[in-house]
């Protein structure tokens, strides 16, 4: 039998075939795919085949099978350095929820997710969430942040959860498509996709008064059919986003504004720090690319972790 992985518990997985059953199913030993060291062999949107057991008059099945993947998202697993964790898999769009405080977002955490969305191809939005709760210059600050990623080419809309202002417009991008929620705790996540779909009812929480953050709502990734014919994937709020499987040579190919200018640098292998004749070096210092991003891209390269007590939007 062959179905869609709904929901990962770590040992069980539901399992929704394409009439519309549902099976609990395990993986039966050590099953590993090819290249990937992860501790989650199966995740949640992974298409697998499965073979029906019964025990103690009781059906469950057994996953034999994973299908290629055509895309997945990745980050490293917090306690095993040199493993990774498969957040989801086969996502059509992923939506970045992004908000200035309560929690903070800062652009090191929203860089490293965007590449990690280039790398595995995967179209990304970045929701700026709260806007109601803003005052005059917050909202400036939300508009500045805008206007940097959509010069790149990211796609950007600025939302309340609370109000529902522009929800029909995210509504209209999830259509007929697998679409994923990301982002620190408290950000927002549940509270939006209630909104999107309010029988759902997914967990809510407040946030955390002394350390400003969110608190786990969502224990782990699970996979929703909608109403209007979108499938949504509610994960883990992410406190780090640590890049895996890329080599040094290649980070800046998934900075777009970066791999522009690739081609007018001097060396083909131009690491864009000390090299001469630099197009990127020379953008920057005409400031046709944003510092935040350049210094993102430098902390990525020397495999630094987020800086998350300082802010990164501007040059010192």
């Amino acid at each position: 039998m062959t179905g869609t992985v709904y929901k990962s518990t770590g040992s069980w997985y539901t399992v929704k075939t394409d009439d519309g059953k549902i099976y609990e199913c395990r993986i039966k030993g050590k099953f590993r795919i090819k290249d990937i060291k992860s501790t989650n062999p199966v995740s949640v949107g992974d298409v697998v085949d499965f073979k029906l057991e019964t025990k103690n008059d009781q059906e469950t099945g057994v996953i034999e099978n994973i299908h290629e993947r055509y895309n997945y998202i990745v980050r490293k697993s917090v306690k095993l350095s040199k493993q990774t964790h498969i957040i989801a898999a086969n996502i059509d769009v992923v939506f970045l929820l992004i908000t200035l405080n309560n929690p903070p977002t800062f652009t090191a955490f929203i860089d490293r997710f965007l590449v990690t969305a280039e790398a595995y191809g995967i179209k990304a939005v970045l929701l700026f969430n709260k806007i109601d709760t803003y005052h005059e210059e917050e909202l400036l600050e939300v508009k500045y942040l805008a206007a940097l990623y959509r010069k790149i080419g990211y796609e950007c809309i600025g939302v309340s959860a609370k109000t529902g202002k522009n929800v029909d417009k995210v509504k209209g991008l999830m259509e007929d498509k697998v679409c994923m929620f990301s982002g620190h705790s408290g950000v927002g996540k549940s509270t939006l996709v209630n909104l999107i779909e309010p029988n759902l009812s997914l967990k809510t929480a407040e946030i955390s008064e002394q350390h400003q953050q969110g608190q786990h709502t969502t224990t782990f990734a699970e996979m929703f059919d909608l109403s209007f014919g979108a499938k949504i994937i509610d994960t883990p709020g992410i406190k780090g986003f640590g890049i895996v499987d890329m080599n040094k040579e290649e980070v800046g190919d998934y900075f777009p504004e970066f791999f522009e200018l690739k081609s007018q640098c001097k060396f083909n292998n131009c690491l864009h720090i000390n090299e001469p004749k630099c197009a990127v070096k020379e953008a920057l210092d005409h400031e046709e690319i944003a510092w935040s991003r350049y210094k993102s891209y430098l902390q990525i390269l020397e495999g630094e972790e987020e800086s998350y007590r300082k802010n990164t939007y501007d040059q010192e």
